[in-house]
């Protein structure tokens, strides 16, 4: 059933967010400290028995020159450089195992797969550590270093995603110039971030996007993960204000407004994970052109091969792959 508002007040729904005004020079320093180190450890080739696809283990540099694991997928044989896709992962999940999500390479794009630090129990496996003393939070990550946005889970996580899309164009497969951003839930606020961090994107697709509109989904859903946040403010009683104050700057609102790349938004209306509201907010902000693909009849699932399908022939289109 619907939970949220009616859609026409949807459509026209804004964010009380607010950008904090350090908010630019915040992630400018955090990106500067990242690139002093070199963005590729290494990679190395994986046999793992697929005729139409090489496949490569990617260990790049992110937040702080930690390793960040990654598959790189590439279409056999085919003459390059190619256009290229940087996918970042739903809450709980990781990178997976080399022989899943074919699909991009299939279709004849790069696939660059970002592990997801310190996550992997849901879904797909994963293989880096998130290394942290941060304070007190609720189980999971939406609370990890909450109190300081120096500390907090998701500049580590955002930083990484910018580095992983620099990663993809070092590589001599990819064409720099064509390279896109996929993500779903967890996955579409980091695209969305990275949207806002990295002015020449070929092509943004977020997919029922978390990680949006922390000051009405805060409040106005039950369902893990946003409920990490009331969790951790019903025991923190006295932290809203600095929790909101350090939410402000890992807010996918913030980012959309400073987004210029064509994006693809799609949003369920029977969401309850992330309340439709919440997706029209990072939407309705967005700087940039874009589309949104509603599914009237669906929660958080989307619009499941649906969305594939669309996403693919964004993808395609905007990076002219044949």
């Amino acid at each position: 059933m619907f939970l949220d508002l009616p859609e026409a007040e949807l459509r026209a729904y804004t964010s009380a967010q607010v950008d904090p005004d350090d908010f630019d020079a915040f992630w400018a320093d955090t990106l500067g400290a990242a690139r002093r180190h070199p963005v590729i450890a290494r990679m190395e080739p994986v046999d793992v028995g697929l005729r139409t696809i090489d496949v490569y283990d990617l260990r790049f540099r992110g937040f702080d020159g930690e390793e960040i694991a990654a598959w790189v997928r590439i279409p056999r044989n085919a003459e390059g450089p190619l256009p290229a896709v940087v996918q970042f992962h739903g809450y709980g999940r990781g990178r997976g195992d080399a022989v899943e999500n074919l699909l991009w390479a299939s279709a004849g794009l790069v696939h660059v797969e970002m592990d997801t630090r310190g996550q992997g129990w849901s879904g797909s496996r994963g293989l880096t550590p998130d290394r942290t003393s941060a304070g007190p939070q609720m189980p999971g990550f939406v609370t990890r270093g909450i109190e300081d946005p120096d500390d907090y889970y998701y500049r580590r996580v955002y930083t990484d995603a910018v580095r992983a899309v620099e990663a993809a164009r070092s590589l001599d497969a990819v064409a720099s110039d064509r390279v896109a951003v996929h993500g779903i839930s967890q996955g579409g606020g980091i695209a969305l971030a990275v949207a806002g961090l990295v002015p020449d994107l070929t092509q943004v697709v977020a997919r029922v996007p978390f990680l949006c509109d922390f000051p009405r989904a805060s409040v106005i859903t039950d369902r893990l993960p946003f409920r990490e946040i009331g969790d951790y403010l019903a025991h923190y009683r006295d932290r809203t204000e600095l929790v909101h104050r350090t939410l402000a700057y890992f807010d996918g609102v913030n980012f959309a407004r400073r987004a210029q790349a064509p994006a693809l938004i799609t949003v369920a209306l029977m969401d309850a994970v992330c309340p439709p509201s919440t997706v029209y907010a990072a939407y309705n902000a967005y700087a940039g052109p874009k589309r949104l693909c509603t599914w009237t009849y669906n929660g958080h699932e989307g619009g499941g091969v649906d969305d594939d399908v669309i996403a693919l022939r964004a993808l395609q289109g905007a990076l002219r792959a044949d």
